[in-house]
């Protein structure tokens, strides 16, 4: 891991720790809870997830071939 996926790493973690703390920090007479904790919480793992790499592109074997008979 990349020095920069690691501080991409650790803010969406923050991002995370933010929306946590907001959500505990709501008004108890609110039934619904904190929307904005829960975007919070959309964003970081969106951030995380793309820190991590999960939705690269990876082309399995018969596409490598595909592309290197393209291009010859």
């Amino acid at each position: 891991m990349t020095l920069g996926r690691a501080i991409e790493l650790a803010v969406a973690a923050l991002i995370l720790l933010a929306g946590v703390v907001l959500y505990r920090r709501r008004d108890k007479s609110d039934s619904y809870g904190s929307q904005g904790a829960v975007i919070l919480f959309v964003v970081s793992a969106i951030v995380a997830i793309h820190a991590l790499r999960l939705m690269e592109y990876r082309p399995g074997k018969a596409s490598a071939e595909m592309i290197q008979e393209r291009m010859q």
